[in-house]
């Protein structure tokens, strides 16, 4: 087995990556916010200019004609230029988050002026006011949402401290290499290709936890880790693989964070195989519908095995899948017939390539 973690050599003048201070606006949940900020903001701006419940109300509904139509578009615009934007300096991605708001609420209040229900209605709003209203709330809002990434990052560096520290047990360097030395006489090829896969997980453990990879090489990396409790646990480990309408090119293509599914494999291993004296089967199956994927990963479940670890790791993981996917991503678990399920959700998001 060749190695499959290969990092590229780096040097001195290798330019660090673009820091990514603007919002994903294709993301629901991010959509979802910004209607209600906008929408609460101006509701209660007007309350307050009006000072009657009723009048105040009746003004909201009438300008709310221009206020979602120019949030709408404002973030249909941001969502088809992020790619292009995230390119630039955080500088630049912060302007942008001004800007573009601004120009768009200014081509809609433009194109309403012409309007007699528009001259009726918002006599007071003129392009100018529009445009630097636009503005200020793309500004606050890109704010908010850039401190509440900083918000989450100890999450990932303690989702990657973990996932390191658990690596590096004692007992399972100890485990893994006397089963590597029990190999090395009989079976040279395996011990090698074991050490391969031992150091390739190490590799990935190195990683930023803010990293992304392709599903393909998140599925791998769990092979080769039950690869390596496979010669610890021998027959007790059982696995078995399935794919539902989901394509090798998919594989290689869909954008996974890194290091998600290798701890719940692991679990699997840890609560599901080690408690029995009898062959245990992890069943995991991965599929795609539409535009997401969904993963589940089913293992024996035995009431009498403390599973404090087990919740702390899935807490852990739904923390990084609501920083990097917010709503649109969820880590469901069950119990039933005697079986531990964990269901991940996300979605199918293809890698620059």
């Amino acid at each position: 087995m060749h190695s499959f973690f290969v990092s590229p050599p780096t040097s001195k003048t290798e330019r660090s990556p673009v820091e990514i201070v603007i919002p994903d606006c294709c993301n629901i949940g991010i959509i979802f916010r910004v209607l209600l900020a906008v929408n609460v903001t101006v509701l209660a701006a007007i309350l307050l200019r009006t000072g009657s419940l009723m009048a105040g109300l009746l003004e909201f509904v009438e300008a709310s004609i221009v206020l979602e139509l120019a949030c709408l578009c404002s973030l249909l615009a941001l969502c088809g230029l992020r790619k292009a934007i995230r390119t630039v300096p955080p500088r630049g991605q912060r302007i942008a988050c001004a800007i573009v708001p601004a120009a768009v609420t200014a081509l809609i209040v433009d194109f309403l002026a012409s309007m007699d229900l528009f001259l009726n209605s918002f006599s007071n709003l003129t392009v100018v006011k529009g445009m630097l209203l636009a503005a200020l709330m793309g500004l606050v809002l890109q704010h908010y949402f850039e401190l509440r990434t900083r918000a989450f990052s100890p999450a990932l560096s303690e989702a990657r401290l973990q996932a390191l520290q658990a690596r590096i047990r004692p007992h399972f360097l100890f485990n893994s290499l006397n089963a590597v030395l029990s190999l090395i006489r009989s079976e040279p090829k395996r011990a090698e290709a074991t050490l391969e896969d031992l150091a390739d997980l190490f590799r990935v453990l190195l990683r930023d936890a803010r990293s992304m990879t392709t599903l393909e090489d998140e599925l791998r990396l769990c092979r080769q880790y039950l690869s390596i409790e496979k010669i610890r646990l021998g027959h007790r480990l059982q696995v078995k693989w399935e794919r539902t309408d989901i394509s090798d090119r998919v594989l290689r293509h869909a954008q996974i964070p890194s290091l998600l599914l290798q701890p719940l494999v692991e679990n699997a291993v840890h609560y599901g195989v080690e408690p029995a004296n009898q062959p245990s089967l992890i069943q995991i199956h991965v599929a795609r519908s539409l535009d997401r994927i969904e993963i589940s990963i089913v293992n024996p479940f035995h009431q009498d095995v403390e599973s404090t670890g087990n919740q702390m790791a899935l807490a852990n993981i739904r923390e990084r899948l609501a920083l990097l996917y917010d709503v649109e991503a969820q880590l469901t678990t069950m119990v039933a017939r005697g079986h531990f399920e964990v269901r991940v959700k996300f979605p199918y998001v293809k890698d620059a390539a």
